[in-house]
């Protein structure tokens, strides 16, 4: 497949093939959307659509088409893909479903995907499924149905699956530009991260928002990160559902708590894409985004002229990691000069309403709280009803915030409490002022944190480990087993013996020394099984309990003693994201607490120890209450260890868990450990 789809998105000659209300759309569509190119139309009996003359068959238009889309059924679809290839089209929308996704239903949808690909050849085509794409930028719409664009001369470009979903963001009010919408349908051919693609290397596309199913090829999608990155335009996305493979192993507690959700949360934070989780956040972040480009700190300078405003922005904004610096001496005394005694200088700033009408006094606090270390400036600002109220009185506030930010570094925001406070019409004009409106105080700030946190995002990610799971079958390692391998790579593991009977677990623990503990081999959760024993001190006690247990085999194993913490390490291999690495509080409370960060494997040391300070077992591993800390290096060390092991491994460990790795202030090591491998025929455990 050829990787320009430039003709496709930014066509000068439109093609519709077939008829009915759906091509008729189409042709309406582009006019009232103003296209200026050329309207074509094919059809076998009639002989105009929409007003358009009609040719009977692809071969007969008069010149190849830049886009065409296709409005037939499933086989005439594979057909006129054919006809478009050999006539030297530029790309094509299938608009026909009963493909590849429709297979359990039909039962022949997979092998017609499989046609529609081979007679397309190097020829862009979407969906099929889809409802195509609208460029608002050169007016091109091919789109079957309604939508809310109006041409635009730059703004953000929207990707998305699901065709309704793209509808419901055209008709958002809230003051974002959109230079395209683009469904992917089920990515038969172009998927999300090669349709992203080509839309950001348009110079006037700002930012790219990705509503998400099915996140697709990873390397894919690191390769989009990156080309965002290059071009300086940020990358939102939207991620819905979870996939049921991640989360079909069940032996550890890792699989019980990582599935496709957690890895495409690691897959963003580590490429710097700013992570979303509901439409209207969605939309705020994207606005940002077309303002201002990266946010590079969650920290704000908040201004309003209410007390209550001023407490709801500082509580609402620390629930989410947003930090506001103390104001500095240079800040307080411009502000003290301009607003007097009476006002509390602080930030948030409660500017009070004594400066209220006073472009030049407003103008000049605004831009004294920008001249902080913020990295945004925050304006609250509600207008009033236009149906009910007179808002000629609110005109100032923009035109001094546009002169604050004219004469600073920092960017500024004009933040409305709720949504409907903030007109589409003075959203307009406040991004033609250079500054950025914000509809809503709660999708606000979770846009603001999620831009920041993309923006805090490594410079140069190393590609996710995501080598092709081999053949083979699966095999459980024992916990013996499983540590000494472990071990091989640098785990700290108990000193311990294998035993085939009682009397040799005691004989075993006499060799040791005491405290040990006793694990039945063979069970995967011992604890809930009866089947360990912890803190036996004498070998008579060993032996009563190896019988009472009733096991084939024992591991005997020195106690560890002086735990700070316990932790869980585990390795997954995600269907969808390659392999994650989770770590989180441990034991048998694991499941129970899911206090737990994911990362993509492979996770340098740096992002390790940031994972490990988020937990809110943290606190317990710094020391909690004077007590002693954990050695935190060495909780890096266990995870670097556990990671190396299965990058090693080249795919064929799909699980690799240890819980509990217990945390002592002078080193971490791994109480229990769990291997899952692929071997293939013949091969044994160590092969």
């Amino acid at each position: 497949m050829t990787s320009d789809l430039s003709r496709l998105f930014r066509p000068r000659a439109i093609a519709v093939i077939g008829g009915g209300v759906w091509g008729a759309n189409v042709i309406a569509t582009c006019r009232k959307m103003g296209f200026d190119g050329r309207l074509m139309a094919v059809h076998p009996t009639r002989g105009e659509i929409a007003g358009v003359p009609a040719v009977r068959r692809v071969a007969d238009l008069p010149v190849a088409p830049d886009a065409a889309f296709v409005a037939v059924n499933r086989a005439a679809a594979i057909e006129a893909i054919e006809e478009l290839g050999r006539r030297g089209a530029g790309g094509a929308v299938c608009f026909a479903s009963g493909f590849a996704e429709a297979d359990a239903e039909t039962g022949d949808g997979a092998a017609l995907q499989a046609r529609l690909l081979a007679v397309a050849g190097r020829m862009p085509i979407l969906g099929p499924n889809c409802y195509g794409f609208i460029n608002a930028l050169d007016r091109a719409a091919l789109w079957p149905d309604q939508h809310g664009l109006v041409p635009v001369e730059r703004g953000v470009a929207l990707v998305g699956q699901s065709s309704n979903m793209l509808i419901n963001l055209t008709m958002q009010r809230r003051g974002l530009p959109i230079s395209h919408v683009v469904a992917a349908g089920n990515q038969a051919q172009l998927g999300l991260a090669a349709i992203g693609r080509a839309l950001l290397a348009d110079d006037r596309v700002t930012a790219l928002g990705l509503h998400i199913e099915g996140l697709g090829d990873p390397s894919a999608f690191e390769a989009l990160a990156r080309a965002a990155r290059a071009v300086g335009k940020p990358v939102v996305a939207l991620k819905v559902g979870a996939s049921a493979e991640a989360q079909t192993a069940t032996l550890s507690h890792t699989a019980s708590l990582v599935g496709s959700a957690a890895g495409a949360a690691a897959l963003f934070a580590r490429l710097g894409v700013a992570q979303v989780h509901d439409l209207a956040s969605f939309l705020e972040a994207l606005k940002l985004a077309h303002g201002l480009g990266r946010l590079p700190a969650a920290s704000l300078a908040s201004m309003s002229c209410s007390g209550g405003e001023a407490s709801l922005m500082a509580d609402m904004a620390a629930a989410r990691g947003i930090a506001f610096p103390a104001l500095t001496e240079g800040q307080r005394a411009r502000l003290r000069e301009v607003l007097g005694p009476k006002v509390a200088l602080s930030n948030p700033l409660d500017y009070h309403t004594y400066i209220w009408g006073d472009t030049e006094a407003m103008a000049e606090t605004f831009a004294a709280m920008l001249a902080g270390p913020a990295a945004l400036g925050c304006l609250i600002v509600d207008y009033p009803r236009a149906d009910r109220c007179d808002a000629s009185a609110w005109a100032p506030v923009i035109e001094a915030a546009a002169r604050a930010r004219a004469a600073s570094a920092c960017p500024l925001a004009l933040l409305a409490t709720l949504p409907e406070n903030m007109p589409e019409e003075i959203a307009a004009e406040a991004f033609a002022r250079g500054l950025v409106p914000l509809a809503g105080l709660a999708e606000a700030l979770d846009a603001i944190a999620a831009l920041a946190r993309a923006g805090g995002a490594p410079e140069a990610p190393a590609p996710a480990f995501a080598p092709p799971e081999p053949a083979g079958g699966r095999v459980t390692l024992s916990e013996a087993e499983a540590k000494a391998a472990l071990a091989d790579h640098g785990l700290a593991v108990p000193a311990g013996r294998r035993a085939a009977s009682a009397a040799q677990a005691r004989e075993a623990a006499e060799a040791l020394g005491f405290p040990v503990v006793l694990k039945a081999e063979g069970i995967a959760h011992k604890t809930e099984a009866g089947a360990v024993r912890l803190g036996l001190t004498s070998g008579a006690e060993v032996e009563a309990a190896a019988r009472a247990m009733g096991a084939g085999s024992f591991l005997v194993e020195r106690m560890v003693e002086g735990a700070v913490a316990e932790l869980v390490l585990g390795i997954t291999r995600d269907p969808a994201h390659g392999f994650l690495l989770t770590i989180g509080a441990g034991g048998q409370l694991a499941e129970l607490l899911a206090d737990t960060a994911t990362l993509i494997v492979p996770a340098g040391r740096a992002e390790i120890l940031a994972a490990l300070s988020r937990l809110r077992i943290w606190r317990l591993l710094a020391g909690w209450r004077g007590a002693p800390a954990g050695n935190i290096e060495a909780v890096a060390d266990a995870a670097l260890a556990l990671q190396d092991f299965v990058i090693a491994a080249e795919g064929r460990v799909v699980e690799a868990e240890i819980n509990p790795l217990i945390v002592t202030p002078e080193r971490a090591v791994a109480a229990d450990a769990l291997v899952v491998r692929i071997e293939s025929e013949g091969e044994g455990a160590d092969g």
